[in-house]
């Protein structure tokens, strides 16, 4: 018996119908994506994300009502299995960094084509970065706070092998060159990464990475 293939649920928030509408019909093309709702500001899509538990939200930076940066940390405490990936016009230091603080998975400009979203989405679900890893090492430059008790214990959580397929996560390396690597298979790869997800309380790579980076598992050498 042939079993079904789980969909990608996804939710737009835009306060552009046509935006939204565009990014609906590129998503719905593809047999394993399934947009399950659509929000015109911040605050509904908070409040659909806490409804819904959509895998992934598409977010823009400047909403109604709830800027991105706030909505993006409000859906990170209702749902902390959905991962958000920001659309947006603007490319500035301050948003990008805002923005991964608050717990975004991604980051894309609205001049990305349909197809480079589409693909987006799919190496998020699948804990790749869709950053380039530049990005990461500029939270540096924003100061690296020294980790408290709790977070070392969380640190302590990680297995080894964990510990060494996030460094390399840290360095830019996608699952398959990490597999290659370690000499695993990019299943165990997957697997190591959700455990890690799990275990830190994100969604994504990129928020996984950049806990990392805040809570001092990394230093400078580790970064690209």
């Amino acid at each position: 018996m042939k079993t079904l293939k789980v969909k990608i649920k996804i939710v737009i928030a835009d306060d552009h119908p046509l935006l939204r509408e565009a990014m609906r019909n590129a998503f719905e093309q593809h047999g394993d994506m399934e947009v399950v709702g659509e929000a015109g500001d911040g605050e509904e899509a908070v409040k659909l994300s806490s409804e819904l538990k959509p895998d992934i939200v598409i977010m823009d930076i400047v909403m109604p009502k709830l800027s991105g940066i706030e909505a993006t940390k409000q859906i990170r405490k209702v749902s902390p299995a959905t991962a958000v990936l920001i659309l947006t016009a603007y490319d500035d230091d301050r948003y990008v960094i805002g923005l991964l603080e608050a717990g975004a998975a991604g980051y894309l400009l609205k001049s990305a084509r349909g197809q480079v979203l589409v693909e987006a989405v799919r190496m998020v679900q699948a804990g790749e970065s869709v950053l380039h890893p530049t990005i990461i090492a500029k939270v540096l430059k924003y100061g690296v706070r020294m980790p408290s008790r709790d977070e070392r214990k969380t640190e302590e959580q990680l297995s080894d092998r964990e510990l060494e397929v996030l460094k390399l996560a840290a360095k830019g390396m996608s699952n398959k060159d990490i597999a290659a690597e370690l000499f695993l298979t990019i299943r165990t790869v997957k697997a190591h990464l959700s455990n890690i997800f799990n275990k830190m309380g994100v969604a994504s790579r990129t928020e996984a990475i950049v806990k990392g980076v805040r809570e001092g598992w990394f230093i400078l050498d580790d970064l690209p």
